[in-house]
């Protein structure tokens, strides 16, 4: 029995290992382009808003929230279902060692929102650069086993964030755009990378 079980962990081992080691194709470039475009649309319709909805540190975030929850679902929607597909067995070993990648960024950006939000809430407007920023640090953990254009896509987020920084810096003030632009153009980035930088890619058409 021992031995059963340790043959058991050393094949759990080794199917880990080659998960780590190859190319993931479970990301969807549809949904990760609907979160670019609606990403852009949410900017545009909070920056012509008179309303309260979006308005003040508590509703933009909120607002921003809420968006990044919907690309979200989105994307790990397609992943399951594509990475199902595409990996076969392998799935579950994939979507983990992509997850391992991805997730420490994902956690810094929310305890960063938790912490300026409660501590220092006066210097909310570094919020959208502190994201993007951390977002960047995700993609570039990916890369290694994404194409290799998605590289690009990390540094437009690097290069956004610290434009957004300066920028909101001037009026100290939440602004929509320095969120629309950043993460419309960036996924879309990001789509374009997986759509013509997967190895399949007759697969994609």
């Amino acid at each position: 029995m021992t031995e059963l079980r340790q043959a058991l962990g050393q094949i759990s081992a080794i199917r880990t290992q080659v998960a780590r080691g190859t190319q993931f194709r479970g990301y969807g470039p549809r949904s990760i382009t609907a979160g670019g475009v609606l990403a852009l649309m949410v900017a545009a319709l909070q920056a012509r808003s008179s309303n309260p909805w979006g308005q003040g540190t508590a509703g933009f975030v909120a607002v921003w929230v809420t968006t990044a929850g919907v690309a979200v679902s989105l994307a790990v929607w397609e992943t399951i279902f594509r990475a199902r597909r595409v990996h076969a067995g392998f799935a579950k070993n994939m979507m983990h060692a992509a997850a391992e990648q991805f997730l420490p960024a994902v956690v810094v950006g929310v305890l960063l929102t938790v912490v300026l939000l409660t501590v220092a809430p006066q210097v909310a407007w570094m919020l959208p650069g502190l994201w993007q920023l951390a977002f960047c640090l995700g993609i570039f953990a990916s890369c290694r086993f994404l194409p290799r254009p998605t590289f690009i896509a990390g540094l437009w987020y690097l290069a956004c964030g610290l434009t957004s920084l300066v920028l909101a810096s001037a009026a100290q003030t939440l602004l929509p755009w320095t969120m629309g632009i950043p993460f419309g153009v960036g996924q879309l980035l990001v789509a374009v990378a997986l759509r013509y930088g997967y190895e399949d890619c007759v697969e994609e058409r």
